[in-house]
């Protein structure tokens, strides 16, 4: 059974897209540690991070670093923090969070609850931000 992730990719389930190549997708977390927090994925459905290939691994860490330096920008903070959890989806993802301090990146924080309208404008405001 394909993950809720691979439904995102294919068009099944909506999201807030920013980004997207041949090979990798980024969208907003749908339950944000902060505005802007990201998502991002290969398109090819793999459960385990360091299950990709080397050329995989290596090509989502690039588009992972495109996204960030538009999160950033977007959302002015001191960094982007980046987590590899992957328990709760099985399908690779990175989450991109900006942050002030590492406390921002404790997932046992309240999440924002921000409207479809917010999450639209959040997309919208780092997509004007990449630079591919």
């Amino acid at each position: 059974m394909a993950s809720i992730f691979s439904k995102i990719v294919a068009g099944e389930i909506p999201s807030y897209r920013v980004a997207e190549t041949e090979k990798f997708y980024a969208f907003l977390d749908i339950n944000p540690l902060k505005k802007g927090h990201t998502l991002v994925i290969p398109k090819q459905e793999t459960d385990y991070y360091f299950d990709l290939s080397d050329e995989d691994l290596a090509g989502m860490q690039i588009f992972a670093r495109i996204i960030a330096k538009a999160i950033q920008k977007a959302f002015p903070c001191r960094k982007v923090g980046m987590a590899v959890l992957g328990l709760e989806v099985p399908h690779a993802h990175i989450h991109l969070v900006p942050m002030e301090s590492e406390r921002d990146m404790l997932f046992s924080n309240p999440k924002l609850q921000l409207s479809p309208e917010e999450f639209q404008a959040i997309a919208a405001k780092i997509r004007a931000n990449i630079e591919l």
